[in-house]
């Protein structure tokens, strides 16, 4: 039988990090940069070719005016290219219509869905539902485009190599203004009978949800499009794809909208977690033809999940879990935050049974985690590595300061530490060109604030052997705000 300590245990125990270190990263950056990187630590490996592209908040505070929560802000794109063993920067926020109707305001004019409000109080917010579309969350390329992805509203294009923003992208009239794109997308990799796929989804909350299900061929055209009802609010933010299924975590939350609507809360703000209900697993054929399935599982909350595959009668998702929403508290500055008393985010597997309509679950890793990344050549398939953001201490909430590599099978793990004094992002995993040999030949590119500098690095892990330290490690000549999420192409 496992046993865990207390938040109370666990609090007693020597911090790997300071509060105010891991504070330094949380500031804007208002730069826009485009430089070689030239002070390197260690050899980018010459056969590194291509782009990494990551999105998050740029901006934390609009003309002086702080935000209550850093998902509120601006998104800005980084840009990592590498070619013949050197490396080149360059990073540009999206100018979406909100961001250039604030700059040339002078001043904030939206609300924000995760509690900031623009100045004036309760009055100067009531009855404004309109949503600021932040592009902040991911960043992808397909199709020959560049996009950059917020869930509520519509992909904003960029150019791929001076990362300008080109305006909003729709997939030839699919989409409509404000219609949702969810920050999520899979490639499905396909095989000797199917050609990848761009694989996304969109979500319409209310009482009764509707789930809108794209899927893109390589020219970037939207083949599929199916839609799904199901029953009560929603809160999807990620979902897992095998080569049948689209498979959504209906996460046990209400959603009251009066404070909201009343100009006293931000709509993030008014979900609250049931713990007397079971989380619902949708299980949706992407053959639209096909009926859809829901299972229930134990109550917990999902943001992420790392991947799905079928096996024989069972679909099995590997997933972040937490046990109740980390809800975010009104009266609290972000920078406020007590980890603590926070529930870790760890890594679960499900089974779920088809034929049955049954699901158990069972706890892989339970070190705090998030941000799970794996070869995608193995989206959707049986698979036996995936990277993790992590916690450097192994129990209890903290933030990001390491990379773990675990097998789902096993639970075995790799990890690399950047604490005392660093503190890590999304890893994104690159596999060699082409693949020859295992699911983990290739590196891990991941961001790194390091408060001892006031800066960022690049840092280059060997994906074979976490452990063995960094291959490279770029220094910028600025910091990045802690980010979100990316992705890595060859062709750029």
């Amino acid at each position: 039988m496992q046993t865990t300590r207390s938040h109370q245990e666990i609090s007693l125990q020597p911090k790997p990090y300071t509060i105010e270190d891991w504070r330094g990263e949380n500031r804007s950056l208002k730069q826009e940069f485009a430089y070689p990187i030239e002070d390197v630590e260690g050899e980018i490996p010459t056969n590194l070719k291509g782009t990494l592209y990551r999105n998050g908040p740029g901006l934390l505070d609009i003309f002086g005016r702080r935000l209550h929560h850093p998902f509120d802000g601006d998104g800005m794109v980084c840009a990592i290219s590498f070619s013949n063993g050197r490396a080149y920067f360059r990073n540009s926020f999206v100018r979406t219509e909100a961001y250039c109707a604030e700059g040339l305001a002078g001043r904030m004019l939206y609300r924000g869905v995760f509690g900031t409000q623009k100045p004036g109080g309760w009055l100067a917010n009531a009855f404004d539902l309109r949503r600021k579309n932040v592009a902040n969350t991911n960043v992808i390329y397909w199709g020959e485009k560049l996009l950059a992805l917020w869930e509520a509203s519509h992909p904003y294009r960029l150019d791929p190599k001076t990362l300008h923003t080109l305006g909003r992208e729709t997939f030839n009239g699919v989409l409509h203004k404000n219609s949702p794109f969810a920050a999520h997308p899979k490639i499905d990799p396909g095989d000797e009978n199917r050609e990848p796929r761009l694989v996304n989804f969109a979500i319409k909350p209310g009482p009764l949800t509707t789930i809108t299900v794209y899927e893109l061929d390589l020219k970037g055209k939207v083949v599929q499009q199916h839609d799904h009802k199901i029953p009560g609010f929603a809160f999807i933010h990620d979902f897992a794809i095998t080569p049948q299924y689209c498979l959504f975590f209906q996460n046990p939350v209400s959603f009251n909208p009066l404070p909201y609507i009343l100009g006293f809360r931000g709509a993030a703000e008014c979900i609250k977690f049931e713990c007397d209900r079971p989380t619902k697993i949708w299980i949706i054929p992407r053959n639209p033809t096909q009926e859809a399935q829901v299972i229930d599982a134990d109550p917990c909350f999902v943001f992420h999940h790392a991947n799905a595959f079928e096996q024989g009668n069972e679909i099995i998702v590997d997933s972040i879990c937490y046990e109740t929403f980390p809800a975010i508290d009104h009266n609290l500055n972000y920078e406020e935050i007590d980890f603590d008393s926070r529930p870790p985010g760890q890594l679960w597997r499900f089974h779920l049974n088809l034929q049955t309509s049954t699901s158990h679950r069972h706890l892989i890793h339970q070190r705090a985690n998030e941000f799970p990344f794996i070869n995608p050549a193995f989206i959707g398939k049986p698979y036996s590595c995936v990277y993790l953001a992590a916690a450097h201490q192994p129990e209890g909430d903290a933030p990001q300061q390491a990379i773990i590599k675990v097998d789902p099978e096993c639970g075995e793990k790799q990890i690399w530490s950047a604490a005392p004094r660093g503190f890590v992002g999304e890893p994104v995993f690159v596999p060699r060109t082409p693949i020859k040999g295992s699911e983990d030949d290739g590196w891990v590119l991941t961001l790194v604030y390091d408060a001892t500098y006031s800066r960022s690095d690049v840092v280059i892990l060997d994906g074979k052997n976490l452990e063995k330290g960094a291959i490279a490690r770029l220094h910028l000549k600025h910091h990045i705000p802690y980010g979100l999420h990316g992705s890595f192409t060859s062709d750029v």
